[in-house]
């Protein structure tokens, strides 16, 4: 059976290993006592969830978990990482199964422009957490449309797939506060990076 840190590495472009072992060095797999969405800690055998999404990244296939539920590591650990070895950490937190986690790390990610972090970011388009929309929004300027344009360009039904889901959750969770779709900030997100065309 496929360990959990080669689940993880399958997510990043092969030149990419380096870093990504270093950020798998600090993350406490073998914790498996895990806080829920219901404040209360469960024992967990399986830590990332079965489901993946498949996509592809300069011609390379990689597959993403689609939900991870192992706990964060320490801050002292985190601070001993490279600025790319961090930004490689916060992108996996960003398939963590809490919001909040995920809406901190992207935080982080807010200035990084690099290609093998849009499959993490443009996940987040198909979620149903307005905050995490916010912040997004922020990452998604002038310094990165063209790599979302190439990356929708590169997958096309997962982006296609990305944009349904978008709109199924703006119509369960948010076409109360924003009754039409134009209003909602997936959307906007969407047809801004739409607009873009590819640097192909």
């Amino acid at each position: 059976m496929i360990s959990e840190a080669n689940r993880i590495l399958e997510a990043f472009p092969a030149d990419l290993r380096a870093d990504v072992n270093s950020a798998l060095d600090i993350i406490p797999f073998s914790d498996k006592n895990v806080k829920l969405s219901d404040g209360m800690y469960h024992l967990m055998d399986n830590l990332i969830h079965p489901s993946e999404l498949n996509i592809t990244l300069n011609n390379e296939s990689l597959t993403l978990p689609y939900r991870l539920y192992f706990n964060e590591p320490d801050l002292e650990s985190e601070e001993k990482l490279t600025d790319r070895q961090k930004a490689i950490l916060n992108s996996i937190y960003l398939r963590h199964h809490n919001g909040y986690v995920r809406e901190r790390r992207l935080r982080h990610l807010t200035n990084t422009n690099e290609y093998w972090l849009i499959p993490f970011t443009v996940q987040l388009l198909g979620e149903y957490v307005y905050e995490i929309l916010e912040v997004l929004d922020k990452h998604v300027n002038e310094d990165t449309l063209d790599l979302y344009a190439d990356f929708a360009a590169e997958n096309p039904k997962y982006w296609q797939k990305t944009e349904s889901r978008m709109i199924s959750y703006w119509d369960v969770y948010h076409r109360r506060k924003y009754p039409k779709l134009k209003e909602y900030l997936g959307y906007r997100i969407i047809k801004k990076i739409k607009r873009r065309p590819t640097t192909e």
